[in-house]
């Protein structure tokens, strides 16, 4: 019997190896994010590329170990089909890359937690942070959809809560949907902090949480402007149609979106 040489062998097992770790990977993806409670995809991961790289594969492994029973040396075309199935298969993907922007669920989550923070910022009067619950959440109103999927559905829009006499930023969230930013203000409106319910980061699926890293949730830190030398603050006024409500005026500045302090 007549067998191909063994690093002929070796290449064939090593292209096979890496085509089902990666399109086995984006196979099991795509079918996780379609039932997953929370994904973290922009946008439902494909279902139909990586099942046809697996079935060519599976072909092309077929004809190799046809070819390995039946004794056929080292000249048998069958044995460069895993790599070709595999460069090929490589080289698609590049060119469909190329015309795509790579975002994360997690960078988008905390561009909109600082852009929120720079938002409710702009509401302040140099001395206190907005509370108003209506005022805060126009802010929201307008910012898209939340940069997660729910049961393979993206997350229909963002929502805001208000906690008042906060003694530090939130770090659990039970029973909050996804994309609901938490806006908790400390005694007297001096400062507030804001965290987001999405998914940790690094993690693709799961239960609703607050997005974190390490284990230190991101916050965005709203903090009171002092006005500049020879400039009086204003105090702030709700814009018209505003429902009334006690609550403290509202507040400047851009803090930092950073991972809270260990308490």
């Amino acid at each position: 019997m007549t067998l191909p040489k063994t690093k002929t062998l070796l290449a064939n097992v090593v292209c096979l190896l890496v085509l089902a770790w990666l399109y086995g990977g984006d196979l099991s993806d795509a079918l996780r994010a379609r039932s997953a409670e929370v994904s973290a995809f922009l946008a439902l991961p494909p279902l139909v590329w990586p099942a046809v790289v697996l079935a060519v594969t599976t072909g092309a492994l077929g004809v190799v170990v046809w070819g390995v029973l039946r004794g056929r040396g080292e000249d048998f075309k069958g044995y460069r089909l895993l790599p070709i199935v595999l460069v090929g298969a490589l080289f698609l993907d590049l060119v469909l890359v190329e015309s795509q922007v790579p975002l994360r669920s997690e960078d988008v989550a905390v561009l909109s937690l600082r852009h929120l923070q720079e938002q409710a910022q702009a509401l302040s009067n140099g001395r206190t942070v907005p509370s108003n619950p209506e005022v805060l959440r126009r802010l929201v109103a307008d910012m898209g959809q939340p940069p997660y999927l729910v049961r393979g559905a993206r997350a229909p829009s963002w929502s805001l809560q208000v906690r008042s006499n906060c003694q530090g930023p939130v770090r659990e969230a039970p029973g909050l949907t996804v994309g609901t930013f938490i806006y908790c203000v400390a005694p007297g409106d001096a400062h507030a902090w804001i965290t987001l319910v999405g998914l940790p980061a690094g993690e693709r699926f799961g239960l609703p949480a607050v997005v974190s890293e390490d284990g230190e949730p991101h916050v965005g830190i709203v903090q009171p402007t002092p006005p500049e030398e020879g400039e009086e603050s204003e105090p702030f006024r709700e814009p018209p149609g505003t429902p009334a409500a006690d609550v403290a005026p509202e507040s400047t500045d851009a803090g930092e979106v950073a991972p809270a302090p260990n308490p």
